[in-house]
């Protein structure tokens, strides 16, 4: 989940980036570094090579490629992105994941931060959604106690999957932390940059992916809330609204209701 504002500073240098987050970022080197290091063991090549952490400082080994976000993506680019995602969610051995401190922005705090901001606006389909999420609730947070433990990017931004021409490679885990795989995927299909200024087709890109029919449903379940999450915030934070195209939120409306009744 792209945070509403930026927490630090890239320095890019000859072979490497230097990432400077702000002081007082809520434990972001941490999560980055650590993300990074697992990444480096178990799925060397996926994202950076962790080369030093100094106080708020991440430097880390430069990747070739260009973002797919604004991109017209092919079949090509969407069975490179499967290939990456599905690597890195079953890259981390379970039991390596499981003590892993939460991701940022899981269930929990989604549904925090909806219920915490719902006050302040009001439409149709915010109250469509708030009505499912006070059924839905126990069953989200009791499939994040009881899925599998991944390690997660947490952040969907397809500005985060870098394509080379032949794979895709992942950046930014600032926010990363213990998840499961439904989540996760729920994370990119939903974020914004799918669909605002990159068209990626959910439908395509989840049918790349085997999952039983207890992560199936979960899955949609997942959707739903994210959608929900970005629908109050284009509502509610003017930073976010001013970020994106007129008509979003409208057009995020219309997502939510349409994930609400399949």
């Amino acid at each position: 989940m792209t945070t509403q504002w930026t927490t630090h500073g890239v320095e890019l240098l000859p072979g490497a980036v230097r990432k400077v987050f702000r002081e007082g970022a809520d434990g972001e080197p941490d999560r980055e570094w650590r993300a990074l290091t697992l990444l480096d063991r178990y799925a060397p090549g996926l994202a950076p090579r962790p080369l030093s952490l100094a106080g708020r400082t991440v430097t880390m080994a430069r990747l070739p490629g260009v973002p797919l976000r604004g991109a017209e993506l092919t079949p090509l680019h969407l069975d490179a992105l499967a290939r990456a995602v599905d690597r890195l969610l079953h890259a981390v051995p379970s039991a390596t994941a499981a003590a892993l401190p939460a991701r940022r922005w899981y269930v929990r705090d989604s549904v925090a931060a909806i219920r915490r901001r719902a006050v302040r606006a009001s439409s149709p389909a915010l109250e469509e959604g708030l009505r499912w999420l006070a059924g839905a609730e126990p069953g989200l947070l009791a499939g994040a106690e009881t899925g599998a433990p991944v390690l997660g990017q947490a952040d969907g931004n397809l500005a985060n999957f870098l394509w080379d021409g032949a794979d895709v490679r992942l950046v930014d885990f600032e926010d990363s932390g213990r998840s499961d795989r439904p989540y996760e995927l729920a994370e990119v299909v939903e974020h914004l940059s799918a669909w605002v200024d990159t068209d990626l087709d959910a439908a395509a890109f989840l049918g790349r992916f085997v999952l039983g029919p207890a992560e199936s449903a979960r899955l949609w379940e997942c959707r739903r809330l994210f959608a929900l999450l970005w629908l109050v915030f284009l509502t509610t934070d003017p930073a976010t609204e001013a970020r994106n195209p007129p008509g979003t939120a409208d057009r995020q409306a219309a997502r939510l209701r349409a994930l609400l009744d399949y």
